[in-house]
């Protein structure tokens, strides 16, 4: 979707602070129903949680291929939100159910294409749509995989858990979403203060999402078994620490994603095919090395991975800031390689040893907890991104600069957080440690 927001915006006389809420969200959707998704995984056998996710992804991309208004088209994603968010957490519990200790490893690379690489190569393939077609195209040509994929997997996924009564605490589910809802909205409301639209002013929704968090932590440690979300993994510093740096890494990722076509279409005037080309190396060096990364983890652990991809990522968001109206494409390309090298470096050690460290009866849990984690983190970079480009563009628009050295100002300013917030990843990955193969269920 991120290349496709400067058309978007046009059609629907959208601002970005506006249109970033199809990405927003999107993910702030996933991060309201993953915590659910570890109860209806101990509830319900696999093949109907599949079942429910696909059909609602499906449903959800029919809806946002015929939307006639920018209300409907966020519903859509909405609904195809549901779908995916009950997915994340299905595979990762399946996978920690039926592989081996030893070789999680190369199966989480696998995973991480699906977490990191489609985000990186989803720009190149919408270039190619929106320079051939209209936006509609990019769900009406994933409409027909969505509804193969519901079929294949109504017959095929296999029941590999054994469902148990689960009580449903829902002044959690409510809480939660209160939480979430309440700091992603406040977040993205400091973008729409720039341009002089916020229904509500900025702290409310902060203070509301803020405290409700709280209670929702207080009342998880106090339910204990029949808690929504049992924190009680938080209790193994290695999944604390591999959650905190995958929360850094998914800022940053989902930042820059986000910054990068708004930077390059509107300040380097680039086509919408001519920006999803300049990202596709990127995509392609991230896939190239999941599943490399995956086996390396097998024999070496998390640390020498980690470490050196942390500071690359580092590097390369620092070399970001330097980017201007007169910067070459061969110097955005090589950054952006740099960045994805280094974040195909850390995501898949990081979600094999967060998970890996876990006991048997966490793993639903730990698979919501680490899914929550990772779209709350994505939609407050992406709202901290869009939040200081539209605020630094306006201010320069104000000073009287020309528009393109505008918006790249904004860019710069929001790219000097992600140098920020990738330093503080370096800082952190020297803390990550090898997780202990737990294979007895019932530990």
């Amino acid at each position: 979707m991120s290349v496709a927001l400067p058309d978007l915006m046009k059609e629907f006389s959208v601002p970005a602070t506006t249109a970033q809420w199809l990405t927003t969200a999107f993910l702030l959707t996933m991060a309201v129903v993953i915590p659910v998704s570890g109860w209806l995984l101990i509830r319900l056998p696999l093949r109907t949680v599949f079942v429910l996710a696909m059909g609602s992804f499906t449903l959800g991309t029919l809806v946002a291929a015929t939307a006639p208004v920018f209300g409907a088209l966020v519903a859509g994603r909405v609904v195809q939100a549901v779908g995916t968010a009950l997915m994340m957490p299905l595979l990762m519990t399946t996978i920690l159910n039926v592989v081996p200790a030893h070789r999680r490893g190369r199966m989480m690379g696998i995973v991480s294409i699906v977490i990191s690489v489609a985000p990186a190569i989803g720009p190149t393939i919408s270039g190619v749509v929106l320079d051939q077609l209209t936006w509609r195209w990019m769900f009406w040509l994933v409409l027909p995989i969505a509804v193969i994929a519901l079929a294949a997997g109504a017959v095929w996924v296999r029941n590999v858990t054994e469902p148990a009564p689960a009580p449903l605490d829902v002044v959690s589910v409510v809480l939660s979403a209160l939480a979430f809802g309440g700091l992603i909205y406040g977040l993205s409301s400091i973008g729409e203060s720039a341009t002089g639209h916020t229904p509500v002013p900025v702290w409310i929704p902060l203070v509301v999402g803020g405290v409700t968090l709280v209670v929702f932590v207080r009342r998880q440690l106090v339910l204990r078994d029949r808690a929504l979300l049992d924190l009680r993994a938080f209790g193994t510093p290695s999944f604390s620490v591999a959650v905190l740096l995958v929360a850094v890494s998914m800022m940053a990722l989902f930042g820059t994603l986000i910054l990068l076509p708004i930077y390059l279409q509107s300040a380097l005037e680039l086509s919408t095919l001519a920006t999803g080309l300049m990202l596709l190396p990127g995509g392609l060096a991230m896939g190239l090395l999941a599943p490399v990364v995956g086996a390396l983890f097998d024999r070496v652990g998390p640390r020498p991975l980690v470490a050196p991809g942390a500071v690359i990522a580092c590097i390369a968001l620092w070399g970001m800031t330097r980017f201007g109206i007169d910067t070459g494409r061969g110097t955005v390309i090589a950054a952006h390689v740099l960045l994805s090298i280094g974040l195909a470096l850390m995501f898949t050690p990081l979600l094999t040893s967060a998970l890996g460290s876990l006991p048997h009866a966490l793993y639903s849990h730990g698979s919501a907890i680490v899914g929550t984690v990772q779209q709350v983190a994505g939609a407050a970079g992406t709202a901290l991104f869009v939040t200081v480009m539209t605020r630094t563009t306006a201010q320069s628009l104000e000073d009287g600069v020309e528009p393109l050295t505008g918006v790249a100002d904004g860019v710069h300013a929001a790219l000097l957080w992600g140098g920020i917030i990738s330093a503080a990843a370096v800082v952190l990955a020297f803390f990550v440690g090898r997780p202990r193969a737990i294979e007895d269920p019932s530990s």
